[in-house]
């Protein structure tokens, strides 16, 4: 590109950014920093105490960096403040009251994420918001589910786990009997499927990462979505491997089965999810290639 050509885009952009209201956005920004702090403080400190969360940390730091990447396509977008913004500002306001006064963590955290959105109609537009739906989207993943929720999901899937782990370890032959969650091996120890071993945690991690790494490796769209859907078996089948291989362990060397050697086969199995995710997204894009390649080319009428 010639200089005086790059000069000229340097110009443009320092020129689009200036055009932005910034002082709205700091004012609001500010404003709904405030106003959510005992929220946001709560959510930080679940973040760094609850193993299941760990990945909130990451939301919005990589949140940010897509805002950022995609900079120069938001500062081309014009800037069109529209007030039905205060609505939905008005909306997040209540329903973090609501929350707030019946103790309900999941209402008060969503409600940050409903006034934000009601900031950025105010401030910058529709536009703008559309342009913004997919980082946006992506801050739900730094919320804990409902405890109502948690609870219905999270038994299923360990009595998932407990059987498909019982049945592995009798195909192999090592004697275990099932009650529950409850594996007893043959050498009288005890394998307790509890909450942390349900999946749940790998699945919320696994789904996050998943819709990142679409974004980051696939231009088509609903790529993201496929492979959100796919996470789902591929994070109960890991983490069911992962009881199963535990239980082999814990029958043959039970100390290797706890304490740092458990939670490095839970990351090797994790590692080993993300694996299947990418050979998945492989898989969708040879399908898709298939049948696009097979779709004979409509017929252009004069």
């Amino acid at each position: 590109m010639p200089t005086s050509a790059k000069l000229s885009a340097r110009e443009d952009q320092a020129g689009q950014l200036r055009r932005l209201p910034w002082v709205g956005i700091v004012w609001f920004g500010a404003l709904l920093i405030v106003c959510y702090a005992p929220v946001l403080n709560r959510l930080v400190w679940q973040w760094a105490t609850d193993e299941d969360l760990g990945h909130g940390f990451f939301v919005p730091l990589v949140v940010a960096w897509i805002v950022w990447r995609d900079r120069a396509k938001l500062m081309a977008i014009p800037v069109r403040p529209n007030y039905w913004g205060l609505l939905l500002m008005a909306w997040g306001t209540v329903q973090m009251l609501l929350g707030a006064i019946g103790a309900e963590l999941f209402l008060a955290r969503t409600a940050f994420v409903i006034s934000l959105v009601g900031i950025i109609v105010v401030v910058c537009g529709f536009p703008v918001l559309r342009a913004l739906s997919f980082p946006l989207f992506l801050l739900l993943f730094m919320i804990p589910i409902p405890a109502v929720i948690y609870a219905q999901i999270t038994l299923p899937l360990q009595l998932f786990a407990s059987s498909v782990a019982a049945g592995v370890l009798n195909a192999i032959g090592i004697p275990v009997l099932q009650t529950g969650n409850i594996l007893e091996l043959a050498n009288g120890r005890q394998l307790s499927v509890v909450e942390a071993c349900s999946g749940i945690r790998s699945l919320m991690s696994l789904s996050f990462l998943s819709l990142v790494y679409a974004w980051f490796f696939d231009p088509k769209p609903w790529m993201r979505a496929a492979l959100l859907v796919a996470t789902v078996p591929i994070a109960i089948l890991a983490n069911a491997t992962r009881v199963a291989i535990t239980g082999i362990i814990s029958a043959n060397n039970p100390k290797m089965a706890e304490g740092f050697y458990h939670g490095a086969e839970g990351a090797v199995v994790f590692l080993f999810a993300l694996a299947l995710m990418v050979v998945c997204h492989a898989l969708i894009n040879r399908i898709y290639r298939i049948f696009h390649n097979a779709t004979p080319p409509r017929a252009v009428h004069a």
